[in-house]
């Protein structure tokens, strides 16, 4: 991928807990009636493979290309595979601006998470349309940060969401990527588009542990934490009151948080 000023989450442990923690069944569902055996399927920004690896299963004998912009984080998606015992992926550093491959390539495109970083994200879908056959089918989902509500509310929780908004903007993104997917694929050419939602929700004490250290840790911890402290967006004691309060969160018998998601299917 193209970023404005790279990665705005960095790759600290507190972001790829998360990147790893994601599957077909709870970030890729809306895909699964669309895959079957002997299918070419191209994932693009891959991050460590936990989804790369279960598109694989689905369609072998047929192949996963994986691309991410990152070489290091290629590295992780390779062991990941591995681990699964797979031998029908394939790996490179790509642009999603600029995909190295021949047009009608694949059978399948799909990326996660990708689009509401990437600095253009109308040309990643026009990318990801042509290469894919005609027929085929372009896959993207994204949070929405604005459709993300939880429960309870402590002081300094839901002060973090501006300071992100302005530290992911600032980086070339957009962080309320869920609600534009539509538009973007129009944008980008498509016209049969298939729109849906779903939510990823922590709610266990497990959970709200797990999910207060990603988010609440990485605002301390990661890249976004340097970048909101070098843009001016936050202080560093600002931002330790973040974390204090996503801890608070966590440690409430009630606590319940959902991330809202935005999903199409485009037909190519």
């Amino acid at each position: 991928m193209t970023f404005a000023e790279g990665y705005v989450h960095g790759h600290h442990a507190t972001v790829l807990s998360s990147h790893q923690w994601r599957t077909v069944e709870n970030s890729a569902a809306y895909l699964t009636a669309s895959l079957r055996a002997g299918l070419a399927v191209l994932d693009v920004g891959c991050g460590p493979g936990t989804i790369t690896a279960g598109l694989a299963e689905r369609v072998a004998p047929g192949t996963v290309t994986a691309v991410d912009a990152s070489g290091e984080v290629l590295e992780e998606a390779r062991r990941t595979v591995a681990a699964r015992g797979l031998a029908n992926v394939g790996f490179a550093v790509a642009d999603a601006h600029a995909l190295d491959f021949p047009d009608g390539s694949f059978d399948v495109v799909h990326a996660h998470q990708v689009l509401q970083h990437v600095a253009d994200p109308v040309q990643v879908l026009r990318e990801m349309r042509r290469v894919c056959r005609p027929g085929g089918v372009v896959a993207a989902r994204d949070a929405d940060f604005g459709g993300m509500v939880w429960y309870p509310d402590p002081p300094g929780m839901d002060a973090w969401r501006p300071v992100y908004y302005a530290v992911a903007r600032a980086s070339g993104g957009e962080p309320d990527a869920g609600r534009r997917l539509v538009s973007w694929a129009r944008r980008a050419g498509f016209t049969d588009v298939t729109a849906s939602t779903s939510t990823w929700t922590y709610s266990t004490p497990e959970e709200r542990e797990w999910w207060s250290e990603s988010w609440g840790g990485r605002m301390v911890r990661s890249a976004v934490a340097e970048r909101a402290v070098a843009g001016g967006h936050a202080t560093r004691e600002e931002l330790r009151r973040f974390y204090e309060g996503w801890k608070a969160w966590a440690a409430a018998d009630d606590g319940w948080y959902a991330v809202l998601h935005g999903e199409i299917l485009c037909r190519a």
